[in-house]
């Protein structure tokens, strides 16, 4: 998590994208600060790619992807899935 103290321009953003590789859009999610609390965007690719430069996001890693899908889980069901087996 980020300290409340950073200041917003310096509070780092992260992507994740969703949609396939060789698609003509790019489907993502872009979180500021806290990278499970995002918004759902599409781009072009070349709109993506001048975004990501001028934000300059982090991608989410399969690890903390996986933290956020758990998360979600949790929130959406109020625990996680592989506790109620």
């Amino acid at each position: 998590m980020t300290p409340a103290t950073t200041p917003f321009e310096q509070m780092p953003r992260y992507v994740r994208v969703r949609s396939e590789p060789d698609s003509t859009f790019v489907e993502f999610d872009f979180a500021i600060g806290y990278p499970d609390l995002f918004v759902e965007l599409v781009l072009p690719r070349t709109a993506f790619a001048s975004f990501c430069a001028s934000n300059r996001v982090r991608h989410m890693d399969a690890a903390m992807a996986a933290a956020v899908d758990a998360d979600m889980q949790k929130w959406r069901y109020g625990e996680s899935r592989d506790e109620d087996e």
